[in-house]
């Protein structure tokens, strides 16, 4: 449907999810629809709260449960992330009928032409570090700071990570080879879109061999591979009072390390900025975790394979505004990045 018909329909959905919530709700606007519909609620008393309605069929209950067990984890670890607020029923998400059928319980598997997830999180102040419509806040000159404290964080969720014994049940996507490169990629075949230039085709058929075998080399050792945010971009940060606030789990999973740091950096690899921000990055990360030279160098390899996901997103979204904005700007992008991979393994 067409984007006003959506955001009116997402609104109604909100509207009657909210009666499942113990809040009293003066106003609600939207303040993102693009995966999910994400709106602010103008709570009595002055306070504020997020609501999100989920995309059909993204996530199980049990890996939205496994979000919110993940969330509860890092904050106890003294990572800043949303804190869920419960419903009546003292559940982290209700399942909300879209149509007219009955709504039904949390506990029953979704069914994408029913019903959707929606979860509330209390309001966290602060501003974005940036936008991929409008960049970094601040410019170049002031991008140092907040990618060093990105580094601080995704190296403080990576030090967890590896020592957190998940629950029994916990079930996340993996961002492995199969994950990025397999026959059915998480986001999509990217190699079909049907944008590619046969010669840009080409190129990411042959990448798609090569990132997936230099990735099976690399391995799942746990120093490199484990939980990830998977989406650390700068929208995704909330800056307050010089601290960083992580929000938007919603593509967490099992993933390496490095992919979390090639997704943060992913959005400026041709910018002014970009050798300020990767330094600051790192100089960060290694001030809470090893990063050796000898990892730092495969970059590239996640680079290139973080450039293809996107790809595979405008694919599988092929004719909605997004899409048709992106796709130019993604295919420039991830074919420079992947001929600049390609052209490095064949010097090593």
């Amino acid at each position: 449907m067409d984007p006003p018909t959506f955001l009116r329909e997402m609104q109604r959905l909100a509207e009657r999810a909210l009666e499942r919530w113990p809040l009293e709700v003066v106003r609600i606007e939207a303040i993102k629809v693009r995966e999910n519909a994400v709106f602010r609620l103008d709570l009595a008393g002055g306070r504020r709260a997020v609501l999100r309605v989920h995309r059909h069929g993204y996530h199980s209950n049990a890996a939205l449960e496994s979000e919110f067990a993940w969330l509860r984890a890092l904050e106890s670890a003294g990572i800043r992330v949303p804190r869920v607020i419960r419903s009546r029923s003292g559940r982290d998400f209700e399942l909300v009928s879209t149509g007219s059928r009955p709504d039904v319980e949390a506990d029953e598997t979704p069914s994408p032409r029913h019903s959707r997830q929606i979860d509330v999180f209390e309001w966290i102040e602060g501003s974005q570090l940036g936008s991929l419509e409008q960049g970094i806040a601040g410019g170049a000159g002031s991008i140092a700071g907040p990618y060093s404290q990105i580094g601080i964080i995704a190296a403080r969720m990576h030090n967890h990570g590896q020592r957190w014994p998940p629950p029994p049940g916990f079930h996340r996507h993996a961002w492995n080879t199969t994950g990025l490169m397999g026959e059915q990629p998480l986001w999509g075949r990217f190699w079909e879109l049907e944008a590619l230039q046969p010669e840009e085709r080409r190129l990411l058929e042959r990448t798609r061999g090569a990132i997936a075998a230099d990735l099976e080399a690399y391995g799942l050792g746990p120093d490199r591979y484990g939980l990830i945010h998977a989406d650390l971009v700068p929208e995704n940060l909330l800056v307050d009072d010089g601290r960083l606030c992580v929000i938007d789990f919603d593509d967490a999973g099992f993933g390496w390390h490095l992919f979390e740091l090639a997704t943060s950096l992913y959005f400026i690899t041709d910018g002014e900025a970009f050798q300020l921000a990767r330094d600051a990055l790192i100089e960060g990360y290694r001030s809470e975790r090893a990063l050796p030279d000898e990892a730092l160098s495969r970059l590239s390899l996640f680079l290139a394979a973080r450039g293809t996901t996107y790809l595979g997103w405008v694919h599988t979204r092929q004719g909605t505004e997004t899409a048709l904005q992106l796709t130019p700007f993604l295919i420039e992008r991830a074919c420079a990045l992947a001929d600049a991979y390609m052209s490095g393994r064949r010097g090593a």
